[in-house]
């Protein structure tokens, strides 16, 4: 019988979230996930220890987690995403109005997603496929592939690590084909730097590029 009344409980709770969340409430989490319904409006997530799933087509607003991923289903949207230990994903058509941050983590934007401000971290792989990033990428020790028919506004800054630092990895940038990157590519640490002879890139500082042909150098 105790059993049973828990699971009742909890159902009744699940309930009640999904009705709050259909009314655009806020959700914060403490050791446990958020996941928000296909369709759904809600107002700002916030987790610690714990991911953030906004499914397809569903809307939030800030999304922000301590401890886990952040995921935005295809054609979802959010006003900012940010998370310390964890990755990002936009799948296809996904739309982050400001901006997508992590401090260790990947941040990864399917076809046609796109992030209208900057897209950053500290350390993990960012990679694009034909999206688009309206404000700039910044990294300091992840790697970068702008993928095929790629767009960046706001140019590419690798910057140099900051304090006493063990780091010896060598970040590979990749600017694939047909991609555009407007605005200069900065690097203020050794990087290696591939462009695709189709690319369109603006200024480079700091490092000197490798130009290939096909898909990938």
């Amino acid at each position: 019988m105790q059993k049973l009344l828990a699971t009742l409980s909890t159902t009744a709770a699940l309930s009640f979230s999904a009705f709050a969340l259909a009314d655009g409430g806020n959700v914060h989490r403490i050791n446990s996930s958020i996941h928000i319904e296909a369709g759904q409006n809600a107002g700002d997530l916030h987790a610690v220890n714990g991911s953030v799933d906004v499914a397809g087509s569903a809307h939030a607003q800030s999304v922000s987690t301590v401890n886990g991923d952040v995921d935005l289903g295809a054609r979802a949207s959010a006003e900012s995403i940010k998370t310390v230990n964890g990755g990002i994903e936009l799948d296809d058509g996904a739309h982050v109005a400001r901006n997508a941050q992590s401090v260790n983590g990947s941040i990864r934007l399917g076809k046609g997603a796109e992030v209208a401000g900057m897209t950053s971290n500290v350390n993990g792989h960012i990679a694009l496929t034909a999206a688009h990033v309206g404000g700039g990428i910044q990294t300091v020790a992840g790697d970068i592939d702008v993928g095929a028919d790629s767009r960046v506004e706001g140019g590419i800054l690798v910057d140099q690590p900051h304090g006493h630092s063990n780091d010896t990895h060598i970040p590979r940038i990749v600017i694939g084909p047909r991609a555009v990157v407007d605005g200069t590519l900065e690097f203020r640490r050794e990087v290696e730097l591939f462009v695709s002879k189709s690319a369109k890139v603006g200024a480079i500082q700091g490092a000197t590029a490798k130009t290939f042909d096909g898909d990938k150098p």
